[in-house]
C-alpha cells in the first residue's frame, strides 16, 4: 500500500520557486540590459532604467533565496540537507550514482529508488548552486560600480581586479544561459520521473508530499 511521506518542506519550496521565477525575470531583464530590443522615442520613457530597477530587485531576492536554502540545508530534513548533495563522498552514495547512470544509459530498466532526488540530480544541483554563486557574485560586482568609493564597491573590488569588466559580464551572461539550459533540462527530468516512479514527483514541489511504495525503499 502507498505511504504518504511529507518530502519537501516548505523552505524548500519557496526558495525553489523564488529561484524559479528570479531566473526567469533576471535572464530577460539582463538580456534586455546587454541588448536593448525595444524600441523608445524618448528618454522620458526610461526602458532601460525600469529594467535595471527590476534586475536589481530579483537579483537582491535571488540571493537572499539562495542563501536562505544553504542555511536550511543546514538545519532542515534528511532530503534537504547538504548531504544529498554530495552522494559521492559514502560507498551507498556510490552505488546510487552508478545505478542511476546505468539507467540514464539504458543499461538497467529500473532507477534506484530514492524519495528525494537521485543521486546524479543531487549531483548536478550542487553544480548549479556554484552557477548561483558565480551569478551572484559577478552581478554585484557588476552593480558595484555604479557606487564607486562605498563599502559595498571596496568589499567586491577584489573580484573586479581579478577579472575585469568585460571579464564579469561576459561571465555573468555565459551562466544566465548555462543556467536557461538547465532548467529546461530540469523541467524535463522531472516530468521524466513523475511518469516513471509514478510518484507525484511534479506535484510535490507543490504541495511537498510523495506517494512511497514501502517494497521500494
Amino acid at each position: 500500500m502507498l505511504q504518504i511521506r511529507y518530502v519537501w518542506e516548505w523552505p524548500v519550496r519557496i526558495t525553489h520557486w523564488v529561484n524559479a521565477l528570479s531566473i526567469v525575470v533576471l535572464s530577460v531583464t539582463g538580456f534586455y540590459i546587454g541588448n536593448p530590443f525595444i524600441t523608445v522615442h524618448s528618454t522620458s520613457e526610461y526602458v532601460m532604467g525600469t529594467m535595471r530597477v527590476v534586475h536589481y530587485g530579483f537579483a537582491y531576492a535571488f540571493a537572499l533565496s539562495v542563501l536562505a536554502r544553504v542555511v536550511w540545508s543546514l538545519v532542515g530534513n534528511h532530503h534537504a540537507s547538504w548531504r544529498e548533495f554530495f552522494p559521492w563522498l559514502t560507498p551507498s552514495g556510490w552505488k546510487r550514482i552508478i545505478g542511476t547512470f546505468r539507467y540514464y544509459a539504458f543499461m538497467a530498466k529500473k532507477p534506484p529508488y530514492e524519495v528525494g532526488h537521485n543521486a546524479l540530480a543531487a549531483m548536478a544541483y550542487s553544480a548549479v548552486f556554484i552557477l548561483y554563486l558565480v551569478q551572484i557574485v559577478s552581478g554585484f560586482a557588476l552593480y558595484a560600480q555604479f557606487s564607486p568609493g562605498v563599502g559595498w564597491y571596496s568589499f567586491f573590488a577584489p573580484v573586479l581586479t581579478a577579472f575585469g569588466n568585460q571579464g564579469l559580464r561576459l561571465t555573468h551572461h555565459v551562466v544566465m544561459w548555462l543556467l536557461i539550459g538547465f532548467a529546461i533540462h530540469h523541467v524535463y527530468s522531472a516530468w521524466l520521473m513523475d511518469v516513471k516512479e509514478k510518484n507525484g514527483t511534479l506535484s510535490s514541489i507543490f504541495g511537498g508530499y510523495k506517494f512511497v511504495e514501502p517494497e521500494d525503499l
